[in-house]
């Protein structure tokens, strides 16, 4: 019943910037967190950033994005952003919106998104 669609993928050059958006079908009630995993060819899905849905929005990055990537969350719009700055061509991916809601361990999906950093 829930689903998940990123948007904003595409073409950029080194040291250009893309947002990533994720929007959610539904309003998500259980305890979970929302974010984005990338998985490049040859490469296993790794964790990109996650969110928290509780108070404060506690926010963790991977470190080989941390201080270039900021997820930031609207609930009232029931999405999710993905700033991606200083794009390097290591950052090209498969971009993938997660939704995990903790208690019943259950995890949704987006299709995924492209994003390709080339000179």
């Amino acid at each position: 019943q829930v689903q998940l669609v990123e948007s904003g993928g595409g073409l950029v050059q080194p040291g250009g910037s893309l947002r990533l958006s994720c929007v959610v079908s539904r309003s998500i009630f259980s305890t979970y967190t929302m974010g984005w995993y990338r998985q490049a060819p040859g490469k296993q899905r790794e964790l990109v950033a996650v969110i928290s849905s509780g108070s404060g929005g506690s926010t963790k990055y991977a470190d080989r994005v941390k201080g270039r990537f900021t997820l930031s969350r609207d609930n009232a719009k029931n999405t999710i952003y993905l700033q991606m700055n200083s794009l390097k061509p290591e950052d090209t991916a498969v971009y993938y919106c997660n939704a995990h809601l903790l208690l019943a361990d259950t995890n949704y999906w987006g299709q995924g998104t492209q994003v390709t950093v080339s000179s």
